[in-house]
């Protein structure tokens, strides 16, 4: 009896590989992508012919479409819960979030359908969490003219979201839907291992596939160390024994030649790779070359997602130990950087393969033109320049508070899941109150944005009556980096970076000059200290001493009529 049962469980088994939908990919040779609709069906029909995957919806794009994401676990466990308790590692696989580079989309399916069917062993400690497609409205926005110089494949998605934002700069500022339910998601998984499939467009050469990882002295600490001298050697190692030589992603300065070698990429946290940082995430962006096939240019990323699976299966206890580590020191830790500068007297040599490039006359303009001919290809050495160093610390306060009047903000530290609690009375607390002294706005608009730089800020302490109702958020808690690099203004992607305070920046209230002037005449007289100031900035400043609106509003802006608001950063450091 136990013979039939078992000899029925199989046949049974082998019934559900069998129903497993064969790709678009497949059946067109190599040369198509599949249209939204497809990529869904074609999961849920995964779905239904195997235990090992499971599709839910989690959360609302700007498309109006909902987010998916599929679990993938050798034993059909799709309970987070379950699988963090179980200690078990959880590799994110995010796809699309550019459609018009879908290998990721392509390569995902095959690996899925490969775990399904028994073909690749996945082990048991190790589970997969595929967003299929992160950005839905920029592939239904589809067309064969996207990406004029790409090599495949026939048809594909647009950069840009149903917003037409591009959503590999929205994780922090999360001006769309996605980047909001992808922090839902982020939170949920927590993944130990962050994967964002791309591709490149920059110089030509002979590799398949580069990779961005995310930088190694920003990461920090003993994760730092492991990411650089553990992790990203052993990926090298498994591709090369796979037939594909890696190299650090090309992100050459196109002024000069690539053989002189390159900076490693900065990202930012507006980045999937830099945001996943902020959470002590391992996050490698793999970007694969444009102008290979578009069957070739899949298997590369179906290969070193393996070679993740691989290496996560064999280190799982030290990843799992080195994050949790790293949580707890951010509980504790005393200082943070927000501002890094690159070391050029520090670099690697790295092998690259790559073809001649030089300059010709343009057919179009007679100018000369960058060309690369691939008939003279060479192996190099250049060098890697992968050293950042510290340059701007900022020492964490026991807590910020944000007035219940900075909705926006609140709701994105909500979505990832800060801890923080609203005052439960009418208080006065002491705190640390930033003045925005000078400021650079950028002239043309950047993803919605016009973008605050060159933050200048003085200090003054103050008790201020908060509100029942305004928002305290304790500084001991795994999120202190996030909150660090959201809420000090002067930090890369802060909010204020992203005008989310921009109205603390205009002037509310004002003076008529006629009244004013009587008003102001008597305040300075009472005043000396301020008339010294006034008569000091005469001395130096020409111009302001040959202007009576600007002394007049040099007063006022000194005086206590002038409103608090303006220029006071809105967030507020409990020392």
């Amino acid at each position: 009896m136990k013979k039939l049962f078992l000899l029925s469980s199989m046949l049974a088994s082998c019934v559900a590989f069998a129903q497993l939908p064969v790709t678009v990919l497949e059946r067109s040779g190599g040369k198509e992508t599949p249209a939204y609709g497809e990529i869904i069906d074609w999961w849920k029909q995964a779905d239904k012919a195997s235990r090992k995957i499971f599709i839910s919806s989690m959360g609302m794009t700007d498309a109006g479409l909902p987010l998916h994401l599929v679990t993938v676990s050798n034993d059909g466990v799709s309970d987070y819960r379950q699988i963090k308790r179980e200690k078990r590692l959880v590799i994110l696989i995010n796809n699309g979030i550019h459609p018009g580079e879908p290998d990721g989309i392509d390569a995902s399916m095959l690996l899925a359908a490969d775990i399904a069917r028994g073909k690749l062993k996945l082990p048991r400690q190790v589970v997969l969490a595929i967003i299929p497609v992160y950005n839905i409205g920029g592939c239904l926005n589809r067309s064969d003219d996207y990406r004029v110089d790409q090599n495949g494949p026939e048809a594909f998605g647009f950069r840009g979201n149903a917003q037409n934002l591009d959503l590999n700069r929205d994780f922090i500022k999360a001006d769309s839907k996605e980047a909001l339910s992808f922090a839902h998601i982020f939170h949920l998984i927590d993944p130990d291992i962050l994967i964002d499939n791309h591709v490149s467009n920059g110089a030509d050469y002979q590799h398949a596939m580069t990779l961005l990882t995310s930088q190694h002295n920003k990461l920090g600490g003993a994760m730092g160390l492991y990411l650089n001298e553990v992790m990203e050697p052993a990926l090298y190692s498994s591709m090369k024994k796979k037939g594909y030589d890696l190299v650090p992603y090309v992100n050459f300065d196109h002024r000069d030649k690539v053989e002189k070698g390159w900076n490693a990429f900065w990202d930012a946290p507006r980045y999937s790779s830099g945001y996943a940082t902020l959470w002590n995430t391992f996050a490698f962006v793999p970007e694969t070359h444009m102008l290979k096939p578009y069957s070739q240019r899949v298997q590369s990323t179906y290969e070193l997602m393996k070679s993740f699976i691989e290496f996560a299966g064999a280190e799982q206890h030290q990843i799992l130990e080195l994050r949790a580590r790293a949580k707890e020191e951010a509980i504790t830790k005393d200082s943070f950087t927000i501002g890094w500068q690159l070391d050029k007297a520090s670099s690697k040599m790295i092998t690259f393969k790559g073809y001649e490039s030089g300059y010709k006359p343009s057919k179009i303009s007679g100018l000369p033109r960058l060309y690369y001919d691939r008939t003279k290809p060479y192996t190099l050495q250049v060098p890697f320049y992968n050293q950042y160093q510290s340059v701007t610390v900022i020492n964490k306060p026991k807590a910020y508070i944000i007035p219940q009047g900075w909705w926006k903000v609140v709701e994105r530290l909500k979505a990832n899941h800060i801890v923080m609690q609203p005052i439960n009375k009418d208080t006065l607390i002491s705190v640390q109150v930033y003045r925005i002294e000078d400021y650079k706005a950028s002239l043309r608009p950047y993803e919605g944005h016009h973008p605050n730089s060159d933050i200048k800020l003085s200090v003054a302490s103050r008790s201020i009556q908060f509100r029942k109702g305004d928002w305290y958020i304790p500084m001991n808690q795994a999120a202190n980096r996030f909150l660090i690099e959201t809420l000090e203004p002067a930090a890369e992607d802060s909010y204020f970076k992203w005008n989310f305070f921009d109205a603390i920046l205009q002037q509310k209230e004002g003076y008529s000059d006629y009244h004013f002037e009587d008003i102001a005449a008597d305040y300075l007289k009472s005043n000396n200290e301020l008339q010294q100031k006034l008569e000091a900035r005469r001395r130096l400043d020409t111009a302001f001493a040959q202007s009576a609106g600007t002394q007049l509003n040099f007063i006022y802006q000194h005086s206590p009529w002038v409103e608090p608001a303006y220029l006071t950063y809105p967030v507020y450091r409990v020392p």
